[in-house]
């Protein structure tokens, strides 16, 4: 059967990072978000610089593409990604989408942090990933949410990120 070829595409991408203390109590990373180093006392565990929302965002560009996830595309096991800004991450999934004639209609992201709060710095991680994606600032959004005190993440051991992205031809 023939199957018309849509001109849009819907993508969701998820990451979780577990936080913990800097060493030489933790493994913890300076805390990286969005773009943006935060003020906290715990870090995310990851190989590169393991920024949850830019992982997601890229993941969810992916998966709109049908293409393999960012663990497939950049592995931990690949030295190279040690340490690595993940804008890197990010600015290669919105090549391979303009590479393959689509464009971001929309993205929205929910963090899910106990704190640090997010209010502060949503519209300077809305802008990091709108120059990054080559959109509108007004065609990203980002909502930051608590676990309300409930597993790792509510406990502040964890941060947990979704985001859908919408692609057009």
């Amino acid at each position: 059967m023939h199957q018309p070829n849509a001109n849009f595409r819907i993508g969701h991408g998820y990451d979780l990072h577990r936080l913990e203390p800097f060493p030489p109590a933790g493994n913890g990373r300076p805390f990286v978000l969005g773009g943006l180093r935060l003020d906290h006392e715990r870090g995310p565990v990851g190989h590169s610089d393991g920024d949850a929302l830019y992982h997601a965002v890229t993941d969810a560009i992916l998966g709109a593409l049908a293409l393999p996830d960012i663990g497939q595309l950049f592995p931990d096991t690949d030295p190279r990604h040690q340490g690595q800004d993940s804008a890197d991450f990010v600015a290669e999934a919105a090549r391979r989408a303009s590479s393959a004639g689509w464009c971001i209609s929309n993205l929205d992201a929910t963090v899910i942090l106990e704190k640090p709060r997010l209010s502060p710095v949503k519209d300077a991680m809305r802008d990091n990933i709108a120059r990054l994606l080559g959109v509108p600032i007004d065609r990203v959004n980002i909502k930051g949410k608590t676990h309300e005190k409930v597993d790792a993440v509510g406990e502040g051991r964890a941060v947990e990120v979704h985001v859908v992205v919408l692609l057009i031809k």
